[in-house]
């Protein structure tokens, strides 16, 4: 987690019982030792013991009691306990069964003075053990913990795509889980590739050039028989170059038509050349092509199963005509996302919202990752997300009143939302599945069914504040763009070349021109007449291809 990091780096550790007592100290009730352990360790804090015979046993957590065995021992060694009444008091402890403790006291007390060590001193170890008992923790469990977290650490460090892979492959039927690996991944500036019948496994896998390639297995529809079909051919055969070399080299009882319609949808052809995903569900009134490519393969199967060898020894060949490939539009965007995520559960070769990017980055404040989360609930300022609806319902209450629910979703996480009365009636025209919505809105406490008495908790919910189109968020909002452009690079070309980009965009935006030299000093040139439309791919155009910076307002 990120708490964990900041504090190893603060902790800087050089040792592994480091990691050990760290795992044991970040949780609930310890964390607020971290600061003072932190300090011990870089000798920024003076360590101390109560006694001095406590040091064999506090000396490699720097004098601050982390574990139940610590106490185990010292309980031994000041007041002469037995094993079994050491693991009496541990498990005392790790099950907080306070008047065992209460018990065990005098004990304990009467055996530090016996072994002449001063009573006040033993009343303070033992108030101290009191409340170490809130969170006592077994050293050999956070052992075992540190182990795996140090080599998951050192393969996620060392071999980032082979332990990205296996992580999601251990969770491939968790979508929400593969999801949120999937942005790990692109946080790590690593690429996740869609499923391709010439390079996926079974499982999600490494590629010759260090890039996560999705699982074959992963896709809904395709069962174990069909990858296996197509991994076994693959290897024996070599890769295949076409729909039409697949269809007839692998087993079309392994690997059947709803297979080969959700590999297709998954984007798993998309390596054959001059064709795309729409290609195979195109139909000309005789059937889609996909049908058509497999009866060719399963003709072909069967011609060459059959044929006999010639007088001379030498087998015929099986010439069957391959079905014409048909020309057909290529799916748009949305369309070809929503397919790919109805087959394997998550976008893999974008998301819907990429196309608003720059408007979700300057108008939005909060993502649904965390907007229903406690921190965000406590905040009374109004929170501004994006999204895109994927579910909708319309109702009508007991008393026959229209109401109605939708689910939003973004890159981070979805969240639903319930509109009743005039809320309902106010935002209604949104509601429809694969509306891209802006929303803003707070926090409110809320008493349900009415009930005000004190002993019925107030709830939270988000009340809708306004709803729009993200469609329109940003020419409606964005007043004028400056572009900065360098002095030395105001050459006619440039101008000439800038120009052509926004009068393909006229709108009713205003633009500014601000010219800058090697000093910073600068002057701005305002367009009395000329007028764009601010749109994303404008803006990233003349920010990538001619390298200005552009600034909106």
């Amino acid at each position: 987690s990120a708490g964990m990091q900041k504090h190893l780096r603060a902790l800087k550790p050089d040792k592994f019982a480091d990691l050990i007592a760290m795992n044991a100290l970040y949780r609930p009730g310890p964390l607020k030792y971290i600061p003072n352990f932190i300090a011990r360790k870089n000798g920024e804090e003076e360590i101390t013991y109560d006694l001095p015979e406590m040091e064999e046993y506090l000396a490699e957590t720097y004098g601050i009691s982390v574990y139940q065995e610590q106490v185990m021992r010292l309980s031994q060694k000041l007041a002469g306990f037995t094993k079994g009444e050491a693991d009496v008091l541990r498990k005392a402890m790790g099950k907080k069964i306070f008047a065992l403790l209460a018990k065990l006291k005098p004990k304990f007390l009467g055996g530090c003075e016996k072994n002449g060590h001063d009573l006040e001193i033993a009343e303070k170890i033992w108030s101290d053990w009191e409340e170490f008992a809130e969170y006592a923790f077994n050293k050999s469990h956070s052992t075992c913990y540190s182990v795996v977290a140090f080599q998951t650490g050192y393969l996620k460090a060392n071999y980032p795509a082979e332990y990205m892979a296996s992580v999601m492959t251990h969770n491939m039927n968790d979508i929400k889980k593969v999801t949120f690996f999937m942005d790990e991944c692109r946080r790590m500036g690593m690429q996740v590739l869609g499923p391709d019948v010439n390079e996926s496994q079974f499982k999600f896998a490494v590629n010759d050039k260090g890039e996560v390639r999705f699982g074959l297995g992963a896709i809904k529809g395709v069962g174990e028989g069909a990858v296996e079909a197509i991994i076994n051919e693959r290897k024996e055969g070599g890769k295949f170059n076409s729909i039409f070399d697949l269809t007839k080299r692998i087993d079309l009882r392994a690997a059947n038509k709803k297979a080969l319609e959700s590999l297709a949808i998954s984007g798993a052809f998309d390596s054959f050349e001059d064709s795309h995903r729409a290609q195979y569900f195109h139909d000309d009134g005789s059937g889609p092509f996909l049908e058509k490519a497999i009866k060719f393969g399963a003709g072909f199967q069967a011609a060459e199963n059959s044929s006999q060898v010639s007088l001379f020894g030498e087998a015929s060949d099986v010439q069957l005509p391959e079905p014409h490939v048909p020309v057909c539009e290529k799916w748009g965007n949305i369309q070809e996302l929503k397919a790919e995520k109805e087959v394997v559960g998550v976008y893999i070769s974008g998301h819907p919202l990429n196309d608003f990017d720059l408007v979700m980055k300057r108008f939005c404040n909060i993502h649904l990752g965390v907007l229903e989360t406690e921190e965000a609930k406590k905040n009374p300022g109004e929170y501004k997300f994006a999204g895109i609806i994927t579910a909708v319902q319309h109702r009508m209450t007991k008393t026959n009143k229209p109401w109605g629910f939708f689910e939003i979703e973004d890159k981070h996480g979805s969240m639903e939302f319930r509109l009743f009365g005039e809320d309902y009636t106010k935002f209604r025209q949104y509601l429809d599945v694969e509306f891209f919505l802006y929303i803003r809105g707070v926090w409110k406490e809320r008493r349900w069914g009415g009930n005000k008495a004190d002993e019925v908790p107030a709830e939270k919910e988000f009340k809708l504040n306004s709803v729009e189109l993200l469609n329109d968020i940003l020419e409606n909002k964005t007043n004028s763009i400056t572009i900065t452009m360098p002095l030395k690079e105001v050459q006619p070309e440039n101008i000439s070349e800038l120009k052509t980009f926004l009068n393909d965009n006229p709108g009713n935006c205003k633009v500014n021109l601000r010219v800058i030299d090697k000093k910073g000093t600068w002057v701005d040139m305002h367009s009395k007449n000329f007028r764009i439309k601010p749109e994303q791919q404008l803006i990233y155009d003349i920010q990538d291809q001619l390298g200005l910076e552009v600034k909106l307002k």
